[in-house]
């Protein structure tokens, strides 16, 4: 789970350098930022897409979920919002359920 949401971080910051640092760059001429941050942005995301997808099975997501988690590294600032919304939604619940001790029945 943390892996997850390291990865949403990171990918989200250069997703970030890349739309709104790298790009206007490559506008004004400079185009090394832009390929680089874009390739690098390329290689983080396909590693956001594993822990997404690792995640994602390990708290047996249905579809729709899964399918806003996994696109969510495509659009700026989407990783931030989703990665908190996964978080409370869905991994906040399965640690405490984890937590809980077992419930025994005595008869």
């Amino acid at each position: 789970m943390l892996r997850y949401r390291v990865m949403a971080y990171v990918t989200g910051v250069v997703l970030i350098v890349l739309c709104f640092v790298g790009i206007p760059l490559q506008v004004a001429g400079y185009p090394a930022v832009a390929n680089d941050v874009g390739v690098l942005h390329g290689i983080l995301y396909i590693i956001y897409l594993v822990c997404a997808w690792l995640l994602a099975r390990q708290l047996r997501l249905a579809n729709k979920p899964t399918v806003i988690m996994l696109l969510a590294g495509t659009i700026p600032i989407m990783t931030f919002i989703v990665e908190r919304w996964i978080t409370r939604r869905f991994i906040d619940p399965a640690l405490a359920a984890q937590a809980e001790p077992a419930q025994t029945v005595s008869p």
